[in-house]
C-alpha cells in the first residue's frame, strides 16, 4: 500500500513471514515441544522460532539496528538511534491451549521515542498498524477509538496476574472498585491485542500492571495514531518503566485512572 514507509513495509513482511510457523504449529498444537519458562509462563518451541525469524528480518532489512526482544534479551547494534522492540508470541497461553486470541508484536523505536507499532493476529488475519503522524489502520481500515464518556457504558479490558507473578492483592483490589463502576471487563490474556483492540473502539479502555516493554511498545503507538491516550497509573508516560499502564479515549483514561488510585489507596 502506498502509505507504508520502507519500515512499515518491513515489519508487515517480517510479521507475515513468522506467522506462516505459528499458524502451522497452532494447528498441531497438542504436538508441540513446551519447555517450563516459570510457574504457568511457558515458552514454545514456535515462540522461539517465530522470534528467530523476525530477528533475521529485521536485521537483513535493517543492518545495525537494536533489539529488545522477550527471548533474546537486549541487543546493541551499531547504530544507537533505532530499537526493535519484540514480542514473537504474546499470549504464549492461549496458543498452547488451542485458543485463537495472541499476537505479533513488534514496534520501532528511533531516539527513544517510538515511532510504529505492528499487532498481528495470524488466526483472524488481523494486522493492525501504526506510524507516529500516520494514523492507524486495521488492514486497510482507519482506526479510532471509542466514543464513549461513561464507566458505566463501558466495556474495560485488563490482565490478571498468573501463579508466580506478584500483585494479586492489588489487582483484586483493582477489579473490585473497577467492576462496580463499568458496564463489564473482559480479560484476553494478549496485552498487545487488548491495546490493538482498545485502538480499534472494542474495548473502551484498557488497565494492567507488571507488563515488559515488548508486551505494550506497538499497542502504545496504535492506541495513540487512533486518537486515544495512554499512560502509566501515574498520568505520565512511564509506561515503559513502569509497566503499568491505562490506555482508553482522553475522558475514559483519565476516568478510569482516577477509579484505580482510589483502589491503589484502599490497598
Amino acid at each position: 500500500m502506498s502509505r507504508h514507509t520502507p519500515s512499515m513495509s518491513l515489519m508487515v513482511a517480517a510479521a507475515r513471514k513468522a506467522a506462516r510457523g505459528l499458524q502451522r504449529d497452532f494447528g498441531e498444537v497438542e504436538q508441540l515441544q513446551v519447555s517450563l519458562k516459570g510457574p504457568a509462563n511457558f515458552v514454545s518451541a514456535a515462540d522461539r522460532k517465530a522470534e528467530k525469524v523476525l530477528f533475521q528480518e529485521l536485521s537483513k532489512g535493517r543492518p545495525g539496528y537494536g533489539f529488545l526482544m522477550e527471548e533474546g534479551g537486549e541487543i546493541e547494534g551499531a547504530d544507537k538511534s533505532h530499537r526493535w522492540i519484540i514480542d514473537p508470541l504474546d499470549g504464549t497461553t492461549n496458543f498452547l491451549h488451542g485458543i485463537p486470541m495472541f499476537a505479533i508484536s513488534i514496534a520501532l523505536e528511533r531516539e527513544g521515542q517510538l515511532v510504529a507499532g505492528l499487532v498481528y493476529n495470524p488466526i483472524s488475519d488481523e494486522m493492525f498498524i501504526a506510524e507516529k503522524g500516520q494514523g492507524a489502520f486495521l488492514n486497510d481500515r482507519r482506526l479510532r477509538v471509542s466514543a464513549r464518556r461513561e464507566l458505566a457504558q463501558a466495556v474495560v479490558a485488563t490482565g490478571i496476574p498468573h501463579i508466580g507473578r506478584p500483585g494479586h492483592d492489588r489487582f483484586a483490589k483493582e477489579l473490585g472498585v473497577v467492576m462496580n463502576e463499568v458496564a463489564g471487563v473482559r480479560r484476553m490474556g494478549a496485552a498487545s491485542l487488548d491495546l490493538a483492540y482498545v485502538a480499534a473502539g472494542r474495548f473502551d479502555a484498557y488497565w494492567e500492571a507488571g507488563l515488559a516493554p515488548w508486551d505494550m511498545a506497538a499497542g502504545i503507538v496504535i492506541v495513540r495514531e487512533a486518537g486515544g491516550f495512554v499512560s502509566g497509573f501515574d498520568g505520565r508516560d512511564t509506561m515503559l518503566a513502569t509497566g503499568n499502564i491505562i490506555a482508553g479515549n482522553d475522558i475514559l483514561s483519565h476516568k478510569l485512572g482516577d477509579v484505580l488510585k482510589k483502589a491503589h489507596r484502599s490497598a
